[in-house]
């Protein structure tokens, strides 16, 4: 799912506002006391805490306070991005879930069984799953939930990607059929589901958020906006939906049907106030209750900081891989970016390793490849890639049928940003493309909404930034999702024959040292194309209050606030 540096909004509020109103407002209001006997005992199947920590004495209160982002949706059907994501993972739930440790584990199925061919998949449904208000969860319901994902009514910009292999599925979105033939209910606690061809990967898909079941009733008396208030699954549920106001908040769904339990009563992210993340984490957030930050991220400016052994912070860090890629993207079909050699003289032009040893201190890898390093059973260490090459780039444009950087068309990136601030990074960028090249790169800004809009239309942006992070662990989920000619995630509209026959062997291929073969071969001949510029593969930074007790980083979205707890400090 694409992802962007969302910790930059941050600071364009720190320099553009002022702290205004008291944030005591938007944390207190309309809230119901938080009393000892709320918070549900830890017992050895709940614990929140990894397996390692020693029980823990709780607080009274049990209120986790975080930054957070403001979503394009909280409708599962038509989230395609990170920030949305990390909210639709512990709102909704599917069929299938990733745990602490990356294992797929049925979430709202009790188990499940895949025919001999690898084509059916039966599912059993927990008898205990039931919606937020008590409603049971049956078979019928997600049959619902998938011919509503899959209607070309609904616009889900996901639906093709990752329930596209159900048959049926891309017949309903095209128009061609009224229901999706491979989802059928054989009896209220029975599920089945027929693709098209055998994938390992495919019950992987169903824990992306495409795949959550909604309650019809709720959506259908709802209206246009009926996410603010859904009676949904997952272990939280929204209890105040106000982004324009500074705040998201979600508190325990006490009909959650599988442990662990919540043991957090309310999750508070304030979305874009503005509060320094440090001085909000550190001193206080402005309240008229002093109240902090329970965790922020941390950006490029206070690493020396925050990993310096001397400061006491240091031992409040957290960092982890993710399994994710920063990239410079191009539209292979607006000029200049029909020609290859422009792409391949842009990909020379940059000196990746100092830009992002400057930009980032160090902390995040310049990326050779496309798949992450850090990716299970996956590598490509003989990856062929670009060094930094400024003399070949330019007689690269003297090679194209442009033959001079004068007769380039004018060119715009697109990014996702506000209020005319633009990071340090893509300066260095742009200044390098002016420098090495004599092209003058502008920049064009919209919010995160907008931004994915234009990017879903395939024909809005020229060349843009962007991040993709994996949906689930596996290099099918870059390489085939992102750079397939027949992909609706190809938003470049790059195309090769010979790359898409590759992908095609390798997404149904049972011998994973064939597939890999052959996943490396793809990623290869994408690289030769230049259909991106591998920027880096990021890396999540976090400061996390001792009394947080269960909190991790996970490489990807996956649910992790059930797993959280506020000791008593």
């Amino acid at each position: 799912m694409w992802y962007r540096k969302w910790f930059v909004l941050f600071v364009i509020f720190n320099l553009a506002c002022s702290l205004g109103n008291s944030l005591s407002n938007i944390v207190n209001r309309g809230k119901t006391p938080i009393s000892e006997n709320s918070t549900p005992a830890i017992t050895e199947k709940s614990t929140p805490a990894t397996p390692l920590e020693p029980p823990v004495k709780l607080a009274k209160k049990q209120v986790f306070v975080l930054p957070g982002g403001d979503p394009p949706t909280l409708d599962p059907h038509l989230g395609g991005d990170a920030t949305s994501a990390e909210y639709l993972v512990e709102i909704f739930s599917g069929l299938m879930t990733y745990d602490q440790q990356l294992n797929l584990i049925p979430d709202l199925a009790e188990n499940y069984k895949i025919s001999d061919d690898g084509l059916i998949y039966t599912f059993k449904i927990k008898p205990s799953a039931k919606f937020q208000d008590g409603k049971p969860i049956r078979a019928k319901d997600f049959q619902w939930s998938f011919e509503r994902a899959c209607d070309p009514k609904t616009g889900s910009s996901t639906a093709d990607t990752y329930m596209g292999d159900i048959v049926g599925c891309r017949d309903k979105l095209q128009d061609k059929a009224n229901t999706v033939k491979g989802v059928v209910v054989i009896d209220d606690l029975t599920l089945q589901l027929t693709i098209d061809e055998p994938k390992g990967f495919f019950l992987a898909k169903m824990t992306y958020p495409t795949a959550y079941v909604l309650d019809r009733e709720n959506v259908a008396s709802g209206g246009k906006n009926w996410f603010k208030k859904p009676n949904s699954s997952g272990p939280f549920k929204v209890e105040e939906f106000s982004p324009a106001e500074n705040v998201i908040i979600l508190a325990r769904n006490e009909n959650y049907y599988r442990d662990p339990k919540p043991i957090l009563e309310r999750v508070i992210y304030l979305v874009d106030v503005p509060v320094d993340l440090m001085s909000g984490y550190e001193d206080d957030l402005g309240l008229d209750e002093k109240m902090t930050y329970d965790a922020v991220p941390v950006g490029t400016n206070n690493m020396s900081r925050v990993t310096d052994p001397n400061n006491p912070l240091s031992k409040e860090f957290v960092s982890a891989n993710a399994f994710s890629l920063f990239y410079i993207g191009f539209n292979v079909h607006k000029p200049p970016f029909d020609d290859p050699k422009i792409r391949q003289a842009f990909n020379l032009a940059l000196d990746k390793k100092r830009l992002v040893k400057l930009a980032f201190q160090g902390t995040v890898t310049a990326a050779n490849g496309i798949v992450p390093p850090n990716m299970p059973n996956y590598q490509n260490s003989d990856v062929g890639a670009y060094q930094f090459d400024p003399k070949r780039a330019q007689a690269l444009i003297a090679e194209s049928k442009y033959q001079e950087a004068s007769e380039l068309p004018d060119i715009t990136m697109h990014v996702s940003g506000a209020g005319g601030y633009t990071d340090p990074f893509l300066e260095s960028v742009v200044e390098s493309y002016q420098k090495n090249l004599g092209i003058k790169v502008n920049v064009e800004q919209s919010d995160w909404g907008e931004f994915l809009d234009g990017l879903n239309t395939n024909t809005a942006y020229q060349i843009y930034q962007l991040g993709w992070v994996a949906d689930y662990p596996d290099p099918q989920n870059f390489l085939e999702v992102l750079f397939h000619s027949k992909s609706k995630q190809n938003h470049g509209g790059y195309s090769n024959p010979k790359v898409d026959e590759l992908l095609d062997k390798a997404r149904v291929s049972a011998e994973s040292a064939v597939r890999l073969k052959l996943y490396q071969q793809a990623e290869q001949m994408i690289l030769d194309d230049a259909a991106l510029v591998p920027i880096y593969f990021d890396v999540d930074n976090w400061l996390v209050k001792p009394y947080v007790k269960g909190f991790m980083v996970p490489p990807m979205k996956i649910p992790r606030l059930q797993y959280i707890s506020i000791a008593e400090h």
